[in-house]
């Protein structure tokens, strides 16, 4: 007969002297005021805590009528708890001077703390795309550990993949699976790149082609960005990577793609509507003024060369 350890002893001997409604309470979550000083940060938490005007607000909120709605916690192994949903009103009870904070006590999983993690935050406002980027890869790898298969990582440009984990990723985020591959790319990129995305410098589809080059080749893309002051377009991008693929991706060459002049950087010449719309009918389009203004440009440059023989 297999023996059962300590362990499970002492489990079997509880539930013989406590009730069943007793053990179903000691598992039941429970809603506490737990001390900040005890609450630590999630391990590499990918969404920022700002101090920005919207923290303030929720901070003079706090001071009035306390936090209404609980943070998620869970016990730490060695003591005390770990924030897995509420760093932003951890915050905002610190700069209300208040020393506790309501929370909901779980028992959670490293995968399960992440994929709750996660998922409470993407529903918030405003999210930047290097948040959502490493969200999105955290509760990837959450789900895979789990063992559900994963293939987001892939090139989103590539054939379609098929995965379960996929669909059911996509379909519990606010994005699709696509677009969801595409943030995931967006953690290959170096730093400086990443923030340039942030700040709406360089575009998603370009970011994602940039982040398939070694980090070496980003690092001389964006000191040639600093020099020429300028970003790679989509169709500088795809060049960028063809030529990195094909191992000829230098410095030089990354000058020479980079200062091509680009459509919307062509000089245009924008005359208002309204010092020309007594000579057109309206509702005529935009591409008829333009040829009939450039035909009466001509018809006046040829009257000019005739007088001037």
């Amino acid at each position: 007969m297999e023996k059962k350890s300590a362990a499970e002893l002492l489990t079997s001997i509880d539930d013989l002297f406590t009730t069943q409604a007793e053990r179903d309470e000691a598992k039941r979550e429970t809603v506490k005021s737990i001390p900040i000083s005890k609450i630590s940060d999630f391990p590499n938490h990918p969404f920022k805590v700002r101090m920005d005007e919207a923290m303030l607000e929720m901070a003079e909120s706090v001071k009035q009528y306390g936090v209404l709605v609980p943070a998620m916690v869970r016990p730490k192994p060695e003591g005390g708890y770990e924030m897995v949903a509420g760093h932003r009103r951890k915050l905002a009870a610190e700069l209300a001077q208040q020393t506790e904070i309501p929370c909901l006590v779980r028992e959670l999983t490293d995968d399960e703390a992440v994929i709750i993690m996660v998922d409470s935050n993407l529903q918030r406002e405003k999210i930047l795309p290097s948040e959502k980027a490493f969200a999105y890869k955290m509760k990837l790898e959450a789900m895979k550990r789990q063992g559900q298969r994963g293939d987001l990582t892939s090139d989103p440009s590539g054939p379609k993949l098929h995965s379960r984990s996929n669909e059911e990723l996509a379909a519990s985020s606010p994005d699709g699976k696509t677009q969801i591959q595409r943030y995931i790319r967006l953690t290959y990129l170096i730093p400086p790149l990443l923030d340039m995305v942030d700040e709406g410098k360089i575009a998603m589809r370009p970011a994602v082609e940039l982040s398939y080059l070694p980090e070496n080749e980003q690092t001389a893309l964006h000191e040639t960005m600093g020099m020429e002051d300028c970003t790679p377009s989509h169709a500088q991008a795809i060049k960028l990577r063809r030529f990195s693929e094909e191992g000829k991706l230098n410095e030089e060459v990354v000058l020479s793609i980079m200062q091509e002049e680009k459509p919307n950087q062509k000089e245009q010449v924008r005359i208002p509507r309204d010092r020309i719309s007594k000579y057109f009918s309206p509702g005529t389009p935009a591409k008829t003024i333009e040829d009939t203004i450039i035909k009466a440009l001509e018809l006046y440059r040829k009257r000019q060369r005739d007088r001037e023989r």
